[in-house]
C-alpha cells in the first residue's frame, strides 16, 4: 500500500490540504486517516470513497501503479477549488459560487472593454 500512501501525500500537497482538514472533511479520526498517509493501514472501500470524494480523485488514481497524471497548473488549481467547496455547508457554498461567479462576470466585462478600444 506504499503507492496509495505516497499518492495521499501528493495529492493533499497539490491541494495545500492538511492531514487534519482532509480527515475532517472526510469525516475521519485524524489519527486514522495518519495511518492511511503512513502506509500502515489500508481504508476499506466506503472510506477509500470519502477519501477520494475529498481529494477529487479517483480510487484509481490513488491505487493504481501507472495512474498518476500530471495536471496542468489550471487543472490543479481547479482541483483545490472544488475540494474546497465540498467542505462548506449549502449556505457558504452558494455564497462561494455567486463570488466565484461574480469574478467570471467581471473578468468577461474586462474583456469586451478592452476588445472595443
Amino acid at each position: 500500500m506504499d503507492i496509495f500512501a505516497k499518492r495521499l501525500r501528493e495529492r493533499a500537497r497539490q491541494l495545500d490540504l492538511s492531514d487534519a482538514e482532509i480527515a475532517r472533511r472526510a469525516g475521519l479520526a485524524e489519527r486514522r486517516y495518519g495511518h492511511y498517509v503512513r502506509g500502515n493501514r489500508e481504508p476499506d472501500f466506503a472510506t477509500l470513497l470519502r477519501i477520494c470524494a475529498v481529494l477529487d480523485v479517483t480510487p484509481n488514481d490513488l491505487l493504481m501503479e501507472g495512474a498518476s497524471r500530471q495536471a496542468t497548473s489550471r487543472q490543479r488549481w481547479l482541483s483545490r477549488l472544488l475540494a474546497a467547496g465540498r467542505g462548506l455547508d449549502i449556505d457558504n457554498l452558494k455564497l462561494a459560487v455567486r463570488q466565484v461567479e461574480t469574478l467570471v462576470a467581471h473578468q468577461s466585462a474586462g474583456r469586451h472593454s478592452r476588445a472595443k478600444n
